[in-house]
């Protein structure tokens, strides 16, 4: 039988989402619901498997694993997009790489939750709550406030409408903005200084890689209004991490609402744990039921469509 890994279900909930049982017959199936001690431990542990079911920006499938795997035949991976595997030694390998469909709603509507949360002090008026404390804050209005979007892709789109329903002015960079684009969504067309000096909300929605590493340092922090909140629901690597722990801690700006990190799961100790106006999720961007099932229910028809050598949803590049 095929020997099949399915990685990081950290929440071990992907039998929920197809029935495993059905497939014991075919194949011999393990789950791995905690993250690798590193990469030699994946390679001791991913030895013997002929499959890997993989979701985007967990576990990293490097040149050194896939070189290291012998069996490895297969690689499918939630999303039609994922830099954390070598599509290039996959290829020279002859390793066949899929995806599946994935919804981009969840991560904008993650977005508002996280801007929704800095604004009215979620996490300080949570945590006195359950202390025995009433209103120790006051909140700001989102109406007539400035949100800059880094990044007017299809997330970003989709937080610059709802931004437009809150009666928030919009403006938005990236190193390919498309005009068209602002002009259809009533969006001001801006430099990421411009963008940097004048938002009162920064929100990301680019994609990783080496063109947006370190896009936002300390450089561009001391130039935000100290009023300002940053929102990171894209890729961690887009933001200096050291960086903003000293923006949060000395008060350079107001706050940040953090999904996405250098290193994922985030280290028990991570400073970021202990500022109180940090706002933090563990990356629920994708993370809903809806999301799950679409991406376990795909990852096994690419899977049944290897084995019939008629690969589907192939990532080429």
């Amino acid at each position: 039988m095929l020997k099949v890994a399915i990685l990081d279900d950290y929440q071990n909930v992907s039998q929920e989402f197809v029935d495993l049982k059905k497939l014991s017959g075919k194949y011999e199936i393990k789950i791995f619901s905690e993250p690798f001690i590193d990469e030699n431990d994946a390679i001791d542990q991913l030895k013997d498997f002929e499959a890997l079911l993989i979701m985007r920006e967990r576990t990293k499938i490097t040149s050194t694993l896939i070189n290291n795997l012998n069996n490895l035949k297969y690689i499918i991976t939630s999303g039609m997009r994922n830099k954390s595997i070598d599509l290039e030694t996959a290829k020279k390998r002859k390793i066949i790489v899929t995806g599946t469909e994935i919804n981009i709603n969840p991560t904008c509507e993650l977005t508002w939750a996280l801007i929704l949360g800095l604004a009215r002090n979620f996490k300080t008026e949570i945590d006195n709550m359950y202390q025995g404390y009433w209103q120790t804050t006051v909140g700001i209005e989102l109406k007539g406030k400035i949100l800059g979007l880094i990044g007017l892709g299809r997330i970003g789109s989709q937080v610059a409408k709802i931004a437009k329903a809150f009666g928030m002015q919009v403006m938005a960079w990236s190193e390919n903005l498309d005009l068209n684009k602002c002009t259809e969504l009533n969006v001001l067309p801006s430099t990421k200084e411009d963008l940097i000096k004048s938002s009162d909300f920064i929100s990301i929605h680019v994609q990783g890689g080496e063109r947006y590493r370190d896009c936002i340092t300390l450089k561009e922090f001391d130039k935000m209004k100290k009023t300002a909140f940053l929102i990171n629901t894209s890729r961690g690597t887009i933001v200096n991490e050291d960086d903003l722990i000293i923006a949060l801690s000395t008060n350079v700006i107001s706050g940040a609402g953090v999904d996405v990190y250098n290193k994922e799961p985030l280290p028990e100790s991570h400073k970021l744990r202990f500022l109180q106006n940090a706002l933090i999720l563990p990356h629920l961007g994708y993370v809903t039921a809806e999301n799950y099932s679409k991406f376990y229910t795909q990852m096994i028809e690419n899977l049944e469509a290897c084995i019939e050598e008629k690969p589907i949803r192939l990532i080429e590049n």
